[in-house]
């Protein structure tokens, strides 16, 4: 019979419970009983024991890391890509918020797996773990060049990697570009620090995005995204972030945020400011709550880009969840559509109004800043399609 495994949960650095493998297949995350804060939205302290009963509890399936990064770790630890328990166990002792899991056995598995590691693998297999799809690592300053950081290293900022080639090469630059004109619609404080750079020893530029879960004394702050929030399964196929509507965001925020009303209407901006730039990929896991002096609050927008222009390589172009019941495709939505997102999503109708007219009103501004060269074919698709948009839902 197979030993049951168990991690060490800790949150900002103190003992907070166990996480458990149970025989029927499930997990469970015991309290410790000296620990008397909720680590989660999901895991409420007024409960000592919270199980789940398929697989790893949402909440620490959605720690660890999906797509190129996963496909590197498991490969490189010799772990299996679905187990998430056994990711955590091996690189969760640093992960985005300030829960952490720490395998009790101290089992080192560097050197497990495929040995054939190039310089990016082997800065992989640090002991972090950052979730979402796109190649990722935890980096530092170091004089005037970024690279990654060590075990035990402060690490102040997230890169995500440049695709070295294929339909998806221009990606950093178009994040960069998207966080740029979200900065204008939305206002500097509501948008991610970011700018673009390039990582010493990997030899790859990427986009170098401040994190905000952190102090400027490097202080683990509480993040949680909504995927962790609604406890959604990621699912084998990690299209688990995708099964919610739109107003389960507006939940979130009436339950746990600490200034409802005003996040409320920083939601649906933020939605409408989405719907203009072409980010259709605004799934749960691009939204989350942080800790702040006053309570949890709506975190700034982040993974900001238009995936719109990629729809003909293939990729979906569905609007990020659902609305009454079905996502809708991008080029569908208009001043309808935004109105009907607004009857779910806005405080009030004159909140509603304001904010359209204050997004559509900057638009002068947003396309000056975006630039305009004929000889660029990338940045004449951009614009074209920020074009199209600002005319189905500004008129």
């Amino acid at each position: 019979m197979a030993t049951l495994r168990y991690g060490i949960v800790r949150f900002k650095g103190r003992h907070a419970g166990r996480l458990l493998e149970i025989p029927e297949g499930g997990t469970v995350f015991e309290y410790a009983d000296d620990f008397g804060d909720s680590i989660a939205c999901a895991l409420p302290r007024h409960t000592d024991r919270h199980e789940w009963p398929d697989g790893l509890h949402p909440f620490f399936g959605h720690l660890t890391a999906e797509g190129i990064l996963r496909a590197r770790q498991t490969r490189a630890g010799g772990i299996d890509r679905q187990d998430d328990l056994g990711l955590l166990l091996r690189y969760g002792a640093e992960c985005i918020g300030a829960v952490s899991v720490h395998d009790p056995e101290v089992q080192n598995l560097k050197n497990a797996g495929d040995r054939r590691r190039d310089p990016l693998t082997e800065a992989a297999l640090v002991a972090r773990s950052i979730s979402g799809v796109q190649d990722k690592l935890l980096v530092r300053r170091e004089g005037d060049q970024w690279v990654p950081a060590g075990d035990g290293e402060i690490a102040t900022h997230i890169a995500k990697l440049a695709p070295n080639e294929g339909n998806l090469a221009t990606l950093i630059r178009n994040e960069d570009r998207s966080l740029e004109c979200a900065r204008i619609l939305l206002g500097e404080s509501q948008v991610t620090k970011a700018a673009p750079g390039y990582i010493s020893l990997i030899g790859r530029p990427a986009l170098i995005v401040t994190r905000f879960d952190r102090t400027p004394a490097n202080d683990a702050l509480r993040c949680e995204d909504f995927a962790q929030v609604l406890a959604k399964p990621r699912g084998r196929d990690f299209n688990g972030k995708y099964e919610a509507e739109f107003q389960d965001l507006r939940r979130v925020i009436a339950r746990w945020s600490a200034r409802p009303a005003i996040d409320e209407l920083r939601l649906f901006e933020r939605i409408v400011a989405f719907s203009l730039l072409g980010n259709c990929d605004c799934h749960l896991k691009n939204f989350s709550l942080i800790e702040t002096a006053g309570g949890l609050r709506l975190a700034p927008a982040y993974n900001v880009v238009n995936t719109y222009i990629y729809g003909r390589y293939g990729y979906d172009t569905h609007f990020g969840l659902k609305l009454d019941g079905k996502r809708v495709p991008w080029e569908q939505i208009d001043g309808k559509i935004i109105a009907r997102l607004g009857e779910q999503l806005a405080p009030t109708r004159r909140s509603f109004d304001r904010t359209v007219a204050k997004l559509c009103n900057a638009r002068d501004k947003l396309f000056a800043a975006v630039g305009h060269d004929p000889g660029d074919g990338w940045l004449a698709d951009y614009r074209q399609s920020l074009l199209y948009a600002f005319d189905r839902i500004c008129g």
